[in-house]
């Protein structure tokens, strides 16, 4: 089976060592914004450059003394200062820091599910132009409606991922915030010079007005969409989980050699991968929920939000990463079977061509409600008695009234159906 799965690259994001980098960044570019105002000595910030580091083991040394990761990050950091020390986090609060930061983080994190993204979508244009024409049975309710194509089935995918393309695109947009205005958002102690060139460094937009954090409305925004991205995953991976099943088996996900589907059972061939996609939607879903509930915070804030934040946003991000990456690897190795499709689609005996039947009734002058009536009558008998559709509406005299034997042969064509194909796909771009 195919391995694109790139959790080492998304985990490292959410890692100490990427959060702290990412700080240890911004007091630097917040450096050199006083040293171009004059405010902090050039030769200073140039020494800083040099020797400014941290080491996570006292960091997190130091934070269990005082209970305050940011000034054990910035205890470490400072070790390696001597006097120039003083400059450093000068008119900053703690939120500036964690918050441009979480910026920075989902930012990064948004660039690899953009191209989890693009790979799905590449992954289903391939599929869908190759099964464009292959006929199989629309359900509706889980009932056999009228025939489609399975590339019509990849091709409504494919649609949907490109809407979340979009989503997320924006959705980074969305989150591309960074807050340097000190303990309540009022530069007191901080010109806004320095927040607006650290974000223009960043390539953040300064926040137009904070208090003390970004406001978490913002994050919301970002967590709905990854909940939509994966919910839709989960749509997708559901329906492939129903074409497995042993009565349809139109299509199934990739088994590979050596795989073993039951310990009990050596036959089984079950769709694992779906189902954990199913799975982990519900997670993401629910992170979603926490990140609404974060909005609410106490006056110019609180902390009760961080918490939280410290599971969902590198949860959801490394869930969503490992979905997209596990449905790519379905929809490149599935296996289909379109003699399959063909058998359910005429398991019914011509039932999914009655709305023709009907329409064809109507164009030759029956009212609408009298040929519902007659189709539907005949149908029923095809249910109950496992008769050819078309072979009860020959024998029955007030549908040969107005259909002549031809006509019924016109009437139960696939090709007639499936007529408007291509034109779906060129509205697409497929």
């Amino acid at each position: 089976m195919i391995s694109r799965y790139s959790l080492p690259q998304m985990a490292k994001i959410w890692e100490d060592e990427n959060k702290f980098r990412i700080m240890l960044d911004i007091e630097l570019l917040v450096l050199e914004a006083y040293a171009a105002r004059k405010e902090v000595p050039k030769e200073a910030v140039s020494r800083i450059k040099r020797k400014a580091d941290f080491r996570l083991s006292e960091i997190s040394k130091f934070e269990e003394k005082t209970q305050h990761d940011i000034i054990a990050f910035l205890h470490s950091v400072s070790k390696r200062l001597g006097t120039d020390a003083q400059y450093l986090h000068k008119g900053l609060t703690s939120s500036d820091l964690l918050d441009t930061t979480l910026s920075v983080q989902l930012v990064q994190a948004a660039d690899i599910l953009i191209a989890d993204l693009k790979k799905l979508l590449s992954a289903l244009s391939k599929k869908a132009r190759k099964y464009r024409n292959t006929p199989c049975i629309g359900r509706t309710h889980g009932v056999h409606a009228e025939p489609i194509t399975f590339g019509l089935k990849l091709a409504l995918w494919y649609d949907e991922t490109q809407r979340n393309l979009n989503r997320l695109i924006q959705a980074k947009k969305a989150v591309s915030w960074g807050k340097l205005s000190g303990a309540v958002g009022t530069y007191s102690n901080i010109d806004i010079f320095i927040e607006q060139y650290v974000c223009r460094k960043l390539k953040l937009k300064p926040a137009r007005i904070a208090t003390q954090v970004i406001q978490r409305d913002v994050y919301a925004e970002f967590m709905a969409v990854l909940a939509i991205i994966a919910s839709c995953l989960e749509q997708f991976a559901t329906e492939m989980r129903h074409l497995q099943k042993t009565e349809v088996r139109e299509a199934e996900e990739p088994f590979g050699k050596g795989q073993k589907g039951s310990s009990a059972m050596p036959h089984k061939r079950n769709p694992v991968i779906c189902e954990r996609i199913c799975g982990l939607a519900r997670v993401v879903r629910a992170n979603s929920l926490v990140s609404f509930e974060n909005i609410n915070l106490w006056h110019e804030r609180d902390i009760s939000h961080s918490s939280a934040e410290r599971i969902t946003m590198p949860d959801s991000t490394i869930a969503l990463d490992y979905m997209l990456n596990k449905f790519i690897q379905v929809i490149e190795g599935m296996s289909v079977y379109p003699d399959n499709m063909m058998a359910n689609l005429i398991r019914t005996k011509g039932l999914i061509f009655s709305q023709r039947v009907l329409v064809t009734l109507m164009d030759k002058g029956m009212k609408r409600q009298s040929a519902y009536d007659l189709v539907q009558k005949n149908a029923m008998s095809v249910w109950q008695h496992s008769l050819d559709f078309k072979q009860v509406l020959l024998a029955d005299k007030q549908a040969r009234k107005f259909l002549s034997k031809k006509e019924l042969d016109n009437i139960f064509s696939l090709d007639y159906y499936l007529r408007n194909v291509n034109k779906i796909f060129n509205r697409l771009g497929l």
